[in-house]
């Protein structure tokens, strides 16, 4: 039996041996660039100058025009606080002059002097961009209206506004003031 176990392990020996001489070879190729590579001091790499120049300058150019358009939205916009305190006036004056009307006359002169202040302060508004818009009878918008109340109404479809609060407006096609309205929920039951 002991023969047959020498037998065995010498012809495991040479398949081993080819094995690690075939091996050998590209170790030693593996060697050889390791010491080659440890032999050679590693240069720095050198950045490209003309990629860093046109990224740089694609960037400056992106802040000039960024810089460029807020200053314009700046400009464009900077009134829109007075005009957004002036709202509440215009408001106030619309309905005293609902009111005047409704008592006096709207032949009185009070009220008609009350009227062409409202129109001059609406001539003003209107000048620097400023336009009040219609809610009433239109589908409920919430980007430029506000929703108070939700009651029925015996002519106007559901989901339509049926009453406005205050009125909506807007500063060069933006939302100055959200309209706060009243929204039908169809016909009372």
């Amino acid at each position: 039996m002991s023969e047959d176990v020498k037998k065995e392990e010498t012809a495991e020996k040479p398949a081993e041996e080819t094995a690690k001489t075939a091996e050998s070879p590209k170790a030693s190729e593996e060697a050889k660039e390791a010491k080659s590579a440890e032999k050679a001091p590693e240069k720095p790499a050198q950045p490209d100058w003309k990629d860093l120049y046109t990224r740089l300058l694609a960037d400056f150019d992106n802040f000039k025009k960024r810089t460029a358009r807020d200053r314009e939205d700046t400009y464009r916009y900077a009134e829109a606080d007075i005009l957004k305190d002036i709202l509440p006036t215009v408001d106030n004056l619309a309905l005293a002059l609902e009111k005047a009307a409704g008592e006096k006359g709207a032949d009185d002169p009070f009220v008609k002097g009350v009227q062409l202040v409202l129109d001059a302060l609406l001539k003003t508004l209107k000048e620097h961009g400023a336009e009040p818009f219609d809610s009433v009878g239109n589908t409920l918008d919430t980007e430029r209206m506000e929703a108070i109340a939700h009651l029925p109404h015996p002519s106007i479809e559901e989901g339509k506004v049926s009453n406005e609060a205050k009125r909506g407006w807007t500063l060069k096609g933006k939302v100055l003031r959200a309209a706060q309205v009243v929204v039908s929920s169809g016909k009372p039951k």
